[in-house]
């Protein structure tokens, strides 16, 4: 009997080799673009709640909606914003200049339009290098008005301050320094449509 040798024939079934190049991400490249995913979420996330906190104290302030500003005393009502705060400041080397500025009806509209313009920023995504400039120098001008490095106010008492240096003002105007140079407007916001525009494209500062 005469046996035939048969050459095994494929079932039409291949399988990508991992030794081909391009055919599968190593292991690294996929760690990598995960992290860089999640960044780019956690960046975000953090934008859009810090654009929360500068939009609800425009609306709070203006329309007085019972929380820091009481219901009657907002803006419209013809509350002061900057009144209150600037008139109590009770330490630091600016403290007499911040009461001459407490109720001046450009103290006030420039600090609306800073939260305003900010908070806008900050939820939309576009001008966060503005945003950043503007909300560092806001921040600045609230952490002299509270002083932090004093251990006592002016007339004596104790300043109750927790920490020389680090206030939230610094943490706030750190964190939009830092969404800024992240471009944390690309992801969950209007970043990148903001950034082919062509006069923005022009005038980088506008990113």
């Amino acid at each position: 009997m005469a046996v035939h040798n048969h050459s095994h024939r494929h079932l039409g079934l291949r399988f990508p080799s991992r030794r081909r190049g391009g055919t599968a991400p190593a292991s690294g490249e996929v760690t990598t673009a995960a992290a860089t995913a999640t960044q780019a979420y956690a960046f975000a996330g953090l934008r859009l709640l810090t654009g929360f906190v500068f939009l609800w104290a425009f609306l709070d302030k203006t329309f007085g909606f019972g929380y820091a500003t009481q219901s009657g005393n907002g803006w419209i009502d013809g509350g002061s914003p900057t009144k209150g705060f600037l008139s109590g400041v009770a330490v630091g080397p600016m403290e007499s200049t911040f009461h001459d500025w407490a109720g001046a009806a450009w103290a006030d509209w420039l600090f609306m339009l800073g939260l305003l313009g900010i908070g806008l920023a900050l939820v939309a995504g576009i001008g966060l290098r503005l945003a950043a400039v503007a909300g560092t120098l806001m921040m600045a001008l609230m952490w002299i008005a509270e002083w932090p490095p004093a251990r006592h106010l002016s007339d004596g008492s104790a300043s109750m301050s927790t920490n020389p240096f680090a206030d939230y003002h610094l943490i706030y105007a750190v964190v939009l320094i830092a969404l800024a140079a992240a471009g944390a407007g690309a992801t969950w916001g209007l970043g990148k449509a903001w950034a082919r525009l062509s006069f923005v494209s022009r005038n980088r500062w506008l990113l």
